[in-house]
């Protein structure tokens, strides 16, 4: 129980601020609540079963540098993607407003989010030195949903009082900081 609740206080605290629980405060301007919180879990699951694997086991499969440089990509096309969204074709927009489509966008794309983020390379660690490979797993992606439950509370409220426009240009600019910042670090590391 002990590796549950290190990993659950350890995930959450690291989540706080992260660039993660924007995606999920973002999503949640845009979808139903409990699509996000769903495809948040969903992800958080495979992302955090795979970083207790890979600390479980002491193997690196790929290079940090190359990671961070997948992430920061897909942070820039997350910031294209939601200045563009009004302006996608109607058929599109069916698509991704239902609730697969949706469930689909949210997962895919905070599944990217979180690959090479401080709390999967925070579960990594645990599980390098824990033992209980469940406990951790778990208690990382419990930690990782209360966390984001907290911004989705928080995308509900903004949803409802600030222009979609307005939340989709906020959100860019960060999907565009975080994306800079991502592929800098993955510059550094391969140097």
């Amino acid at each position: 129980m002990s590796a549950f609740l290190l990993s659950f206080a350890l995930i959450f605290l690291a989540e706080l601020g992260d660039k993660s629980q924007l995606v999920a405060l973002w999503f949640a301007t845009r979808y139903h609540w409990a699509i996000v919180i769903l495809g948040v879990t969903i992800a958080t699951l495979t992302v955090h079963l795979a970083s207790t694997a890979i600390g479980a086991t002491v193997a690196d499969v790929l290079p940090e540098a190359v990671v961070l440089g997948v992430v920061g990509v897909s942070f820039f096309a997350f910031a294209l993607w939601g200045l563009k969204g009004d302006s996608l074709e109607e058929s599109d927009r069916r698509q991704a407003r239902t609730p697969l489509g949706a469930l689909f966008v949210v997962t895919v794309a905070f599944f990217l989010s979180e690959l090479g983020d401080k709390t999967q390379l925070a579960t990594v660690s645990i599980a390098g030195e824990r033992d209980d490979f469940v406990g951790v797993w778990l208690g990382s992606t419990l930690g990782m949903v209360a966390a984001d439950a907290l911004a989705i509370m928080v995308g509900i409220v903004l949803g409802k009082r600030l222009p979609e426009r307005a939340v989709a240009i906020m959100a860019a600019v960060l999907f565009a900081v975080f994306g800079t910042i991502a592929i800098v670090r993955s510059v550094v590391l391969a140097i």
